[in-house]
């Protein structure tokens, strides 16, 4: 997510650091980036030339404070409360005033997180969709304090990203899309569990019934079952809606390291 979100920000044409604990994951990112940037021009809708300036554009580092120039701090890290929180913290430090502090976080109380801050009128949730390159929505997600500033810059920072904004005007864990999509997710792994209908036909059935572009049980793979098992947990832990109780299969899976297409297996093999 975070080197999709460098990437997208830096066709846009903002000059952008790209920053991660180590230099072996910033490389990493940038990789990614350059990756994806050349199916870009493979297909036709980018040229060579814009795509490498693109790249010129991103900075790698490993010192959180090379971002205290920055207008717009988005955080990608991993989707943990304690995570998240350390981090904000220390944007707390480094980060200069008046800058957007924003939160990739998929599931997880704006709130929450910008009680780890000084400024939680700056601190705004920015729930991009993955791959970030190729998808258009961004939920923009106020927090109790987000000042109506903050909501407004960032905004129309992520509209000239290219992406269609969904504002979300309460802070609820999951906010809107993952509150629909999380809630069929769990529906459709315990349809799975029972022995009501394979994968694929679970997917079937959304795609050809519902016209989504993928099914539910693909969406998860390609997301991570890992992380779409923090984003269920916490919107139970918000909520306590049985809705959102984790299915045990779902668990299971995760605890023996099947997190989808990043490790080859999932609801289906890669």
């Amino acid at each position: 997510m975070g080197s999709g979100i460098a990437q997208v920000a830096a066709v846009a044409g903002h000059d952008v650091v790209l920053r991660d604990v180590s230099a072996e994951a910033t490389a990493r990112g940038l990789e990614a980036i350059k990756t994806s940037l050349a199916r870009f021009v493979a297909k036709g809708t980018m040229t060579a030339e814009d795509a490498d300036a693109a790249v010129a554009r991103i900075t790698p580092t490993t010192d959180l404070a090379a971002v205290s120039g920055a207008d717009v701090v988005v955080e990608a890290v991993f989707e943990s409360l304690e995570v998240k929180t350390g981090v904000f913290a220390a944007l707390d430090e480094v980060a200069k005033d008046g800058a957007v502090l924003a939160t990739n976080t998929s599931a997880i109380p704006i709130t929450q997180i910008a009680a780890a801050t000084r400024r939680p009128e700056s601190v705004v949730g920015t729930h991009f969709f993955s791959p970030v390159p190729m998808m258009k929505l961004c939920e923009v997600v106020r927090g109790y304090r987000t000042s109506e500033h903050t909501m407004d810059v960032t905004a129309e920072f992520v509209r000239g990203l290219g992406k269609t904004v969904v504002v979300v005007t309460r802070d609820i864990a999951g906010f809107v899309a993952n509150r629909m999509l999380l809630a069929l997710t769990v529906e459709a792994v315990s349809l799975l569990e029972t022995g009501v209908a394979t994968a694929e036909d679970i997917d079937t059935a959304c795609r050809d019934g519902f016209g989504h572009k993928m099914g539910p049980l693909q969406t998860a793979d390609l997301a991570g079952l890992d992380v779409t098992l923090a984003a269920i947990g916490n919107i139970y832990a918000d909520t306590q809606d049985p809705t959102f109780v984790a299915p045990g299969l779902l668990q299971r899976m995760v605890a023996a390291g099947d997190y989808g297409r990043k490790t080859g297996r999932g609801f289906y093999q890669y």
